[in-house]
């Protein structure tokens, strides 16, 4: 009886075991049949999604594409039409953003570190008047000291000539006596008015001056872009940016999934800290949610998901500020408009300010270069910390190119050389720009993929894979996506009257490319016998 009961047991955990171990294999065969990247036709890709907002658009392009998903990265583009405001987020992967049009601010929040930016305690209010009237009507420094030298001179002027009429001016006793009490009467007015009750009026805008006066503006360090920057941003930096120019502030983004950094899914995902916005990267998959849960009127914001009776004891506010914190029923997007000015703490900068912090940037890139070509890294890693880390450098400006050819036309890169904080991202950028008939000559990255951005112009490009077939051969035009897997060789031919110009975001922080042709190319580097037995030709 034992026996056969222990059979059917053994039988039992024989078949659990079977099944188990062939669920397993399936999943693992399954899993690398996804894993096997499908490259055998690229596509020049337009934005698979559009959001709009109060003030500005969102648009992306499918993550799960064939050749975004085996390049692991996702691309975004945000246009803020002018005084729109980004709103605060972060993502669970790095970023490197192009400035492609425009200028404006961004604010990045690294964790622990200081806010250096802080206003006076005093001149709280007075500094933002004078920031708002220097960003009105820019001025040099100089012209600002001798304004200030000349009123000061005129002061000192104007005290002298009232002394001297009082002393010449003969006085009775009874003024001598009421000019030496004045002083003493003003001030016990002065007391007076102090002790009387005021209205609630009056008591509200004491306490509002008092608390602004005692709470300081203190923030971050904030950065200026403009057109042409790369600006690189940490996974889980939260950042918000601003548009404070006339023109919409254009800015492509890729989010590097694949990056270690990245300890979730291949996802791409957007964690907004204020407002109600729709999930850029996956629009789809927020509607089926949100039809689950019945409310429309959610929030989609990190602190929409948290206990009001939490948010109050954690920020010490009220009821309905815990509420506008969460941003339910909030329907401007993410890209909102500011009300009045955008107003923060920083130097104020005028036109011939700006002008001179270029000089200095160029100086530093020829500082830079220099240190690159005698053998150095160009910086000791002491010269950076976390805190004060460079996010931004400027690869579009013509007089900064790498390479450079009056006929053809120039390339610019972004590398861990001249921007260090790309180390830790392991991206890098290339900007290139060619004249109209132009060739970029056949070539291929050796340790990168490659994720081309057209920002302007036409071209004509051929991608070839490892079997030597033609995986794209097409025109790629402006506002298009173009992903280059790494080793597939490519080439590029400008077809336009105004040229061919893109950025390529590349997953290697020190990308190499090996051109094909040309006098560094892999034909220059072969000795004569071994081109004429490998391609049949005579060495004549």
């Amino acid at each position: 009886m034992v026996r056969p009961l222990f059979l059917s047991l053994s039988l039992c955990l024989f078949l659990l075991i079977n099944s188990s171990l062939a669920r397993q294999q399936f999943q693992h065969e399954q899993q690398s049949q996804q894993n096997q990247c499908q490259f055998d036709r690229l596509e020049a890709r337009e934005p698979d999604n559009r959001i709009r907002s109060e003030a500005g658009e969102i648009e992306t392009w499918n993550p799960n594409h064939d050749q975004f998903c085996c390049a692991g990265v996702a691309i975004v583009r945000h246009t803020i039409e002018p005084n729109g405001l980004h709103l605060p987020s972060y993502t669970n992967a790095p970023q490197l953003a192009y400035v492609v049009r425009g200028r404006g601010v961004v604010g990045t929040i690294f964790p622990g570190c200081p806010e250096t930016f802080e206003d006076s305690q005093q001149g709280g209010r007075q500094g933002q008047q004078e920031r708002e009237k220097d960003r009105r009507h820019p001025r040099s420094r100089e012209e600002q000291r001798e304004r200030e030298e000349r009123r000061e001179r005129e002061e000192r002027e104007r005290e002298e000539r009232e002394r001297e009429e009082d002393s010449r001016r003969p006085r009775s006793r009874e003024e001598q006596r009421e000019r030496e009490e004045r002083p003493e009467r003003e001030e016990r007015e002065r007391e007076e008015q102090h002790r009387r009750p005021r209205s609630r009026e009056e008591q509200r805008e004491r306490e509002e001056g008092r608390s602004s006066r005692s709470q300081p503006d203190r923030h971050q360090k904030v950065r200026h872009i403009r057109e042409g920057d790369i600006v690189a941003l940490p996974a889980g930096v939260a950042y918000w940016s601003y548009n404070n120019g006339n023109e919409p502030l254009v800015v492509v983004t890729l989010l590097d999934v694949n990056n270690n950094e990245n300890q979730l899914d291949q996802n791409p995902r957007r964690f907004y800290l204020a407002g109600n916005p729709q999930d850029e990267f996956n629009v789809e998959r927020q509607h089926r949610i949100l039809f689950k849960r019945g409310e429309q009127s959610e929030g989609n914001n990190v602190f929409s998901g948290f206990n009001d009776n939490f948010l109050q004891e954690a920020f010490q506010v009220n009821a309905e500020t815990a509420r506008k914190i969460q941003n339910r029923n909030d329907n401007r997007g993410a890209i909102i408009r500011v009300e009045g000015q955008l107003d923060f703490v920083g130097p104020p900068r005028s036109q011939q300010e700006r002008e001179r912090e270029e000089r200095r940037e160029e100086d530093r890139q020829r500082e830079r270069e220099h240190s690159r070509r005698q053998g150095r890294q160009g910086y000791n890693g002491i010269e950076e910390s976390f805190c004060t880390m460079r996010l931004r450098e400027n690869i579009g400006d013509p007089s900064r190119a790498d390479l450079y050819s009056p006929q053809a036309g120039r390339l610019t890169t972004a590398n861990r050389y001249n921007l260090p904080i790309l180390s830790w991202l392991q991206l890098s950028a290339e900007r290139g720009f060619l004249y109209n008939n132009g060739m970029y000559v056949p070539h291929y990255n050796i340790n990168a993929n490659s994720v081309i951005y057209v920002i302007r112009g036409r071209a004509r490009v051929q991608v070839v894979d490892d079997n030597g077939n033609s995986v794209f051969d097409g025109e790629v035009r402006q506002g298009q996506v173009l992903t280059v897997p790494q080793n597939f060789a490519v080439v590029k031919r400008a077809e336009s009257e105004e040229g061919f110009e893109w950025v390529a975001f590349k997953t290697n922080d020190v990308a190499k490319v090996h051109p094909l042709a040309g006098r560094i190319s892999y034909i220059w580097a072969l000795p004569e016998d071994v081109i004429a037995n490998a391609y049949q030709i005579s060495n004549e």
